[in-house]
């Protein structure tokens, strides 16, 4: 998929966020880093129709992406979205928090939508836990049902916004581990993230935005072992002096 970014800037407030960031790239599997307030989330939700620009354009595989309501609603229905808190229903069991959107919002058959929603999930490890609901799950478990979610529409592009930030190190990895999976069966995504180890070797390209700018876009392996400026090396070692 061919994402193309033209002088796009973001402002809220009078507050600029995102500066002029152009990108005609192909993404399968991209990574999104750089500090806090750099503007990450933001162009996520940009990309995912989530947000509107400021000025600028975007285009997804050549095709121009209006921002109107309308549009941008049909638009979003081709995506799936992870975000930081599940956003699960917290009186439906996981097997309705995958299904009923599908149904409703997809229009898909309510049988099929079951039948689909069990396939996802027991894909994802959560056979046994179909008929629990959230508060029933662990941090884990319940990122792996939102991404089951996500993917029930089978959309082309999955988008993540830092799915892992509010979860442990042990249910980390899992979620982390589930997306590289996702990665090596072909599906697409962009992943706003602060795990270094997942952006480097699960992801193929990196993005490494600051103050707002894409200041370094490249494959994954180049960017970790031969950043280009002063604020991408400056970035990796602060996050690198206390790891083990």
């Amino acid at each position: 998929m061919r994402i193309s970014l033209d002088h796009l800037c973001k402002s809220f407030d009078g507050v600029e966020v995102l500066r002029d960031i152009t990108f005609n790239e192909e993404v399968s599997a991209l990574a999104i880093i750089g500090p806090s307030g750099g503007g990450k989330s933001t162009l996520l939700h940009i990309i995912g129709g989530l947000e509107t620009p400021t000025s600028g354009t975007m285009a997804v595989d050549g095709q121009p992406i209006d921002f109107d309501e309308a549009s941008l609603r049909a638009y979003r229905t081709t995506l799936g979205f992870v975000f930081q808190d599940s956003g699960l229903f917290h009186h439906m069991s996981a097997l309705e928090n995958v299904a009923l959107p599908l149904h409703v919002v997809h229009g898909v058959g309510a049988p099929e939508a079951d039948d689909r929603a069990r396939e996802l999930l027991a894909r994802l490890g959560l056979k046994d836990a179909l008929a629990k609901r959230p508060a029933q799950l662990s941090g884990g478990q319940k990122q792996r049902v939102a991404i089951a979610r996500a993917l029930a529409a089978r959309p082309r592009l999955l988008l993540l916004d830092e799915p892992t930030s509010a979860l442990d190190p042990e249910f980390t990895t899992e979620v982390l581990d589930v997306v590289r999976d996702l990665a090596e069966e072909g599906t697409r995504f962009i992943i706003v993230t602060h795990e270094m180890g997942f952006a480097r070797h699960a992801c193929d390209h990196v993005a490494f935005l600051y103050g707002g700018r894409l200041l370094e876009y490249g494959p994954s392996e180049r960017i970790f072992a031969h950043p280009e400026t002063p604020e991408l090396s400056r970035f990796l070692s602060r996050l690198l002096e206390w790891s083990m």
